[in-house]
């Protein structure tokens, strides 16, 4: 064996390494001492906490930070405590949309909440056919009618009308949405009775713009005019395969639609008379 490598080999010295091929962190390390070690086990550790919390930021931005802002725009108007259940049956409504459309295996985005229009959830993959599309679209009305039926359970246990002016609103707010029209839930559902509702949906929404004319009153008349303009051209074989649905199809979301408009009709006027008494002088 050559001798020099010998030495090196029984020479301790050489079993260091030089200090220019050490790493940026190995060098930090080395310098700081034992101090060095504790921090960096430190660090390790804060960042299993936090790799957790980074990995759910973006839903915390976009669902939780715009329901903070929408409790505190619509406190302004209604106080803090209506504001918050205001927020709590749109989020209710919405998770009704979000559940359906993951049932069909669709891939949907964590709901976004913008302040006097409500929320949206963005579907990435888009609905197969008519079916699924009113499916998915009678999904929030569903769970919003219910919300509004909890909360006017509420009353009789607490004797709180707040819980039955917050039944009246939620009724309200899945009604309006139930307008087929757009990108409404209304017009959704009728994809699958028949798209010439849309012109229903459209007198509907126009008179409203008419009476009362709001900034989401005639943006929804805006975005639904392609839709509105596409009832009166030729389909493509793709379209015409979209919009085909079996009868008992047809019927079952003719049964759920024109139901769910009654109930939450019928509950609206429960809810008045309900209020009435309280709301006359005493």
């Amino acid at each position: 064996m050559d001798e020099s490598l010998l030495r090196q080999n029984q020479d301790p010295s050489a079993l260091r390494q030089d200090p220019k091929k050490l790493s940026r962190g190995q060098r930090i390390k080395k310098a700081l001492g034992p101090v060095g070690v504790v921090i960096a086990t430190l660090f390790a550790k804060f960042k299993l906490l936090l790799l957790p919390v980074l990995k759910f930021l973006p839903l915390i931005l976009k669902t939780g930070g715009t329901i903070l802002l929408s409790v505190w725009v619509y406190a302004m108007a209604w106080g803090w405590w209506f504001a918050l259940g205001f927020v709590v049956l749109i989020f209710v409504h919405e998770c009704g949309h979000l559940i359906v459309a993951r049932r069909f295996g669709l891939k949907v985005g964590a709901p976004v909440f913008i302040p006097f229009m409500g929320a949206l959830i963005a579907l990435k993959d888009a609905p197969r056919n008519a079916w699924m599309e009113a499916c998915v679209g009678i999904g929030g009305p569903l769970f919003g009618a219910l919300g509004a039926a909890a909360c006017y359970a509420l009353y009789p246990l607490t004797g709180r009308p707040f819980f039955v002016a917050l039944a009246y609103t939620g009724c309200f707010l899945n009604l309006f949405n139930l307008a087929p029209l757009g990108f409404l839930d209304g017009g959704r559902i009728v994809t699958a009775l028949s798209p010439w509702l849309w012109i229903v949906g459209l007198a509907i929404i126009g008179a409203m713009a008419f009476v009362h004319p709001t900034f989401l009153l005639i943006l929804i008349l805006i975005i639904s005019l392609p839709r509105l303009f596409s009832l009166f051209r030729a389909r493509t074989d793709a379209e015409k395969r979209y919009f085909e649905v079996t009868p008992a199809q047809r019927w079952t979301m003719a049964v759920l639609y024109f139901g769910l408009v009654a109930a939450l009709v019928a509950g609206m006027h429960a809810a008045q008379i309900t209020l009435a008494p309280a709301a006359q002088p005493s």
